[in-house]
């Protein structure tokens, strides 16, 4: 038995500790894996810290911080249109407006996949299905997400080829290949479609600055095959089952 695998029975099903924990709710798999490192899991008594570690689910006993997590369940799954202003976060040590603000009261905890920044707006996923967020969040499920991007001035054909191809946003880090193409003009800004596979922190700002053509207005119209429609501004709603089957079926979980 591997010194990763603390479960009694080799015969059942082995879930790593991060995925079961996720799969629970708790949290999303990167952050269930932040909780294991820092010491604060634990499977029947022993604290875990090493993250290539199995369990099996309803076998054994898990705790966060004392408190035992619960195997898989049903998930919840909300769509929002988040309003510019608004912090993806659940909380804010100086009071400002956040999406919880916008969610009233839910019967479980849900989690925000990805982030749109305070200036940005539209379709935000929340979940308690931390392994769904993991694979729509990791560029290597490649699942597609689609923006309305409005900068100022009119980026040339030679902008867009960078801008399609990969552009440096930071020393060393350089985008990944994408989509964009223009949609709309005006006499000093442009209105482009950028449909991406990753999700770096304020990736299409840091790519059109890059250029030269500052973001004026963000919005997220799109993910995998969610569409936000005509869900208005600050509106939030569940998704429908159809809806449900397909997003997990784009993250590979159906």
């Amino acid at each position: 038995m591997s010194k990763q695998d603390i479960c009694p029975d080799k015969n059942l099903d082995l879930v790593r500790l991060q995925k079961y924990l996720a799969n629970a709710g708790v949290c999303s798999r990167r952050k269930a894996e932040r909780l294991i490192l820092q010491g604060r899991v634990k499977v029947d008594g022993k604290t875990i810290t090493t993250l290539g570690t199995k369990i099996q689910p309803g076998r054994q006993e898990v705790t966060v911080d004392g408190r035992v997590v619960r195997p898989e369940r049903d998930h919840v799954y909300l769509m929002m249109n988040k309003p510019r202003g608004v912090l993806t976060t659940l909380s804010d040590p100086y009071g400002r407006p956040t999406i919880v603000d916008l969610l009233g009261r839910l019967p479980r905890r849900v989690f925000p996949v990805g982030r749109l920044d305070l200036d940005s707006e539209g379709l935000l996923l929340l979940t308690d299905n931390g392994e769904l967020a993991h694979r729509l969040l990791h560029p290597s499920f490649k699942v597609a997400k689609k923006y309305i991007v409005t900068v100022r001035g009119l980026p040339s054909r030679n902008d867009l080829d960078i801008l399609s191809s990969g552009v440096e946003i930071e020393p060393g880090i350089k985008t990944r290949p994408c989509s964009v193409v223009i949609v709309g003009k005006r006499k000093k800004e442009t209105t482009l479609e950028v449909i991406l596979k990753e999700g770096r922190k304020r990736q299409i700002r840091s790519m059109f600055k890059a250029v030269d053509h500052p973001v004026l207005r963000l919005k997220r119209t799109e993910m995998g095959p969610l569409k936000l429609g005509r869900l208005k501004t600050g509106g939030c709603r569940e998704l429908r089952p159809e809806e449900v089957d397909r997003i997990l079926k784009a993250a590979g979980l159906s």
